[in-house]
């Protein structure tokens, strides 16, 4: 049973992970000042590195796009998995073991030693296939490339390899890497007959297919020779790594693309996969044997944040019966998207390999762009079965197609198409709207769960709806302004010299030790989101001031919302030294200005207090403003002196 993983357990794996380590894996990082690197950010498109990693606080802040965040938050976005799924991620790469709430449990750790096995054996295959590609005898291989327009780099591209015919190329390979037989069963790369196991891909052209990650978790294997009596087209089986309709092949070179466009391209095979790419259109994808189903769209989503504010996903299907049919299955999912939803079909049948070989990459854009909505799509494609130009066949048009409509979730688009169907039909929109009604009030009466119901929550619901902590939605209670804050002057000295003293509270607290605390808890900052900042570090107390990861944790806990990126900021941007003696010395001086600053508005509001009074008639609060004035003066020497 899965449950929450522990609180403690989520601070230990972001204390003990480094961010610069995991970055690095996919970001080129630079140094750029003690204890930062720079490098090009993985979340937008620049020409200068603004991408900055702090690992000392184990944050990271693009200061062109505004990303920013932990090691977890790093992994969420750019493998796009959840919360929980980066953390077991980052557990499992560190050997932590992690606990969970409620006597729930997590990845057993032997079922984590066998899936490793069964990716590192994927691994190794996939380059055992890549490398017979070059060989003699995979020509028969490459000119099937070449006559679909895919040269060397192309194949490169995509890790497109070849299986050699023969019954066990790749099961000797595997063997003399360390690998049993009962292992290798587990794969889904092998059959078993009377005589043990043997290669199931022989004499095939090979894809790798991948998940998110980018991890090789099966193969498809394209038929080359007359005599293989095979399918055309053979996919790993089943296996415990490799579940179809789970899989997306390109999702892990489209993925960086699907996030920045808001696009997803759904065609129906690899050559259609690399046919886009290299035609412009890097956000296409392809199921692998299977319809787009339920848990396709929830990769989608993930990757589209199908949130109803934009983001299209775009099926291509072929011109005939099979790829209409598809298409209308893909209409029935697509309620469950808040995305527009469009459908691209070549009037001639042909599919993006087919146009990209015989009309160039021109023609796989113009399809793609010239997509139509799948609500147009669904409902003439339903009028294709009528003869309109009866009577009967209108009315009977009608009966069919105004349940379409009314699938429709968006009730401002509902209604336009209830029109466009007056106009095909030749009908008034009245008698097309009240059928749209019925049909509705139909499906909306029928057993929960059938197609139609429209249960709140449900994928009915409307997109336009405000969720709460949707996108510029605060979270938390509806009543109450949200506080804003207007970013700091960099050219006002009071604010320049604040923002110094949080960017060294932030980045090196273990200075805030001792007496310092105290000093620096009682400061005041005038810049507004500079003493909001301050506030949430008293509130986060020193407690963990000793621990820079945990300190800027909880201060981003604790700041108001509006503030977070600013924090996030200042917790990354390199401090003016070049050494650690430097740093430590640049440090110390900006805390003692910090508080000879607060020294001379203290001296200033006694000054104040004692010029209004009288010395003869308050002789005693004259001579007590005079001493904790010589207090402070004293106290402002010492400052200068250890500075």
């Amino acid at each position: 049973m899965a449950g929450l993983i522990k609180r403690e357990d989520i601070d230990e794996v972001r204390q003990r992970t480094d961010i610069k380590e995991v970055v690095d894996g996919y970001v080129t990082l630079k140094g750029a000042g003690l204890g930062t690197y720079k490098g090009l950010c993985p979340f937008h498109d620049e020409r200068s590195p603004s991408f900055t990693v702090r690992p000392q606080v184990g944050r990271y802040h693009c200061f062109g796009c505004g990303e920013d965040g932990d090691v977890i938050a790093f992994v969420q976005k750019q493998d796009h998995t959840s919360f929980h799924e980066a953390v077991e991620k980052l557990a499992a790469r560190i050997g932590y073991e992690l606990r969970y709430e409620d006597g729930g449990t997590g990845p057993n750790r032997e079922e984590v030693g066998k899936r490793q096995r069964l990716l590192d054996a994927h691994k190794i295959a996939d380059e055992f296939f890549r490398a017979q590609l070059l060989t003699p005898g995979a020509s028969e291989g490459r000119n099937f490339l070449h006559g679909r327009g895919f040269d060397r780099a192309a194949a490169e591209q995509f890790g497109v390899g070849y299986a050699p015919q023969g019954w066990d190329a790749l099961l000797k390979h595997l063997r003399g890497r360390g690998f049993t037989d009962q292992e290798l069963k587990l794969t889904g790369m092998f059959s078993e007959g009377n005589r043990g196991i043997y290669d199931r891909f022989r004499g095939r052209l090979i894809w790798p297919i991948r998940d998110i990650a980018g991890d090789t978790i099966g193969f498809g294997a394209r038929k080359l020779y007359e005599d293989d009596q095979g399918p055309k087209y053979l996919n790993t089986p089943e296996t415990t790594l490799y579940k179809k309709s789970q899989v997306l092949y390109g999702i892990d070179l489209a993925k960086r693309s699907i996030a920045k466009d808001r696009q997803l391209v759904v065609v129906e095979g690899y050559t259609d996969v690399m046919a886009c790419h290299l035609a412009g259109i890097p956000t296409a994808v392809a199921t692998c044997g299977t319809a787009f189903g339920t848990e396709h769209i929830k990769i989608a989503r993930r990757l589209l944040s199908d949130d109803g504010t934009g983001g299209e996903v775009i099926f291509t299907f072929d011109g005939d019966a099979a790829g209409q049919k598809a298409a209308l299955r893909a209409f029935e999912e697509d309620q469950r998207f808040t995305a527009q939803t469009y459908v691209a079909v070549e009037p001639t049948g042909a599919d993006p390999c087919d146009l990209r070989q015989t009309r160039g990459d021109a023609a796989v854009r113009d399809l793609i762009n010239a997509r139509r909505p799948l609500f147009e799509f669904a409902i003439r494609a339903t009028l294709k079965r009528h003869n309109l130009d009866t009577v009967e066949g209108r009315v009977a048009a009608l009966r069919e197609s105004a349940p379409v409509v009314g699938q429709i979730r968006d009730a401002g688009i509902r209604p336009a198409y209830a029109r466009e169907l007056a106009g095909w039909l030749g009908m008034s929109v009245e008698d097309v709207s009240r059928a749209v009604a019925v049909a509705m009030k139909r499906a909306a009466s029928g057993p929960p769960g059938a197609p139609g119901d429209t249960a709140p929550g449900g994928p009915h619901t409307s997109a336009s709806t405000p969720q709460p902590g949707g996108p510029g939605v605060a979270a938390g209670p509806a009543s109450g302004a949200v506080p804003s804050y207007n970013r700091p002057d960099p050219r006002d000295p009071v604010a320049s010299m604040e923002r110094q003293a949080i960017e060294v509270a932030l980045q090196e607290p273990s200075l805030l030790g001792g007496g310092i605390w105290e000093r620096f808890s009682a400061a005041r900052f005038v810049t507004p989101a500079f003493q909001a900042i301050h506030d949430a570090m008293r509130a986060s107390g020193p407690g963990l001031i000793g621990d820079p990861v945990r300190w800027v944790e909880q201060v981003m806990n604790e700041v108001p919302e509006p503030l977070r990126p600013l924090v996030s900021e200042l917790a990354v941007v390199p401090l003016p030294a070049s050494t650690e003696e430097a740093v430590q010395k640049y440090c110390r001086d900006i805390l003692s200005r910090l508080f000879e600053l607060q020294i001379t508005r203290v001296k200033a509001d006694k000054m104040g207090q004692l010029q209004r009074l009288d010395p003869a008639a308050d002789p005693e609060d004259f001579q007590r403003l005079n001493r904790e004035l010589m207090m402070l003066e004293m106290e402002r020497r010492a400052l200068r002196s250890d500075a």
